[in-house]
């Protein structure tokens, strides 16, 4: 079942059971009053909840609208009384159970992806770093061998370039648990195979921060994937180079984690609820808009403060949690 149809669905079911309960007052209810009041509730819970209705598949969501038709099918059988209340309540219920049930099913989903995911992104990591030894004494021998043969300005340029491939997996991993380590080495080989400028300026670990390692490849892998989609689009549209960076240090008993990217303009309807209500994203496509909630909702679960601004094509967010476990 496609969202339009259930919302379709939700409001055709909600209008005929509360103007059959209407039925019971001394004056008559006009339809559109009715249907005013439905459309209301129905646009405030579509705003507020996501409702993944469709992981359901045909079968149980063809069930529970089976269920919704025999309680609005009632209203045939039972004469006008006070008693119509109880459909609107069952009403009411079984699509409260219906959205636990959808809910449960698809955060189920999405925790076994990501752990895939992080499973995959630490597996890329060790073959990395695993290679990176295995070629050490050939690189170690390569040198040696320029040196021999008075090749000083070829040894120095061949080591700058083995430092500099070293130093991309260094950024990543240095102190930081696996699955942090692992999302951030991902993240960088996206930036840098996109063409994109991606600089970790990291006081010390990500893995400090007092989260979940769950929480924290959630808030980061988010920040990171966030940017490094607005560079893409960035560099599609003004055909130049974009920039990303990520800053973490802490300060006065706070963690201050900033990530800056290049952006295009943001419209300043969407600034205003971004990191706040799910459906907004600033992306092209099909996008579902759930990373900027995801990263408000962590930080507010730690007891933290998020603060973004958008100036001269530059988008910034910064980010601070309390150093308190």
């Amino acid at each position: 079942m496609k969202p339009p149809v259930y919302w379709g669905a939700i409001v055709l079911f909600g209008i005929i059971h509360l103007q059959a309960l209407f039925s019971n007052l001394p004056v008559e209810v006009p339809i559109y009053i009715t249907s005013l009041i439905v459309f209301g509730l129905v646009y405030v819970i579509h705003k507020k909840l996501l409702l993944p209705i469709s992981i359901l598949g045909t079968y149980w969501n063809g069930l529970f609208f089976a269920v919704q038709c025999l309680l609005a099918a009632i209203y045939l059988f039972v004469p006008t009384s006070w008693v119509y209340s109880v459909p609107l309540i069952l009403f009411i219920w079984t699509e409260a159970i219906h959205i636990a049930f959808s809910s449960k099913l698809f955060a189920s989903e999405k925790q076994i992806k990501e752990m895939v995911e992080e499973r995959d992104q630490m597996n890329e990591t060790f073959r990395t770093v695993r290679a990176q030894r295995h070629d050490y004494l050939k690189h170690v021998s390569a040198i040696h061998f320029m040196l021999e043969k008075g090749g000083n300005a070829e040894a120095k340029a061949y080591l700058d370039e083995i430092v500099d491939e070293y130093e991309e997996t260094n950024l990543s991993i240095k102190g930081e648990r696996g699955s942090i380590a692992a999302m951030l080495h991902q993240m960088y080989n996206r930036a840098k195979s996109s063409g994109i400028s991606a600089v970790y300026h990291l006081d010390l670990p990500l893995s400090t921060l007092p989260l979940s390692d769950t929480d924290l490849v959630n808030l980061v892998g988010n920040l990171l994937s966030n940017s490094i989609d607005a560079c893409e689009e960035w560099q599609k549209e003004r055909k130049e180079q974009a920039s990303l960076t990520l800053q973490f240090y802490k300060r006065s008993g706070l963690y201050l984690l900033i990530c800056k990217n290049s952006t295009l303009p943001i419209p300043n309807d969407m600034l205003d609820s971004l990191f706040h209500t799910y459906g907004k994203t600033t992306k092209a496509g099909h996008h579902e808009g759930l990373g900027t909630k995801i990263i408000h909702d962590t930080v507010k679960e730690y007891k933290g403060l998020l603060d973004f601004t958008y100036r001269d094509q530059e988008f910034t967010v910064k980010i601070k949690i309390p150093a308190i476990r």
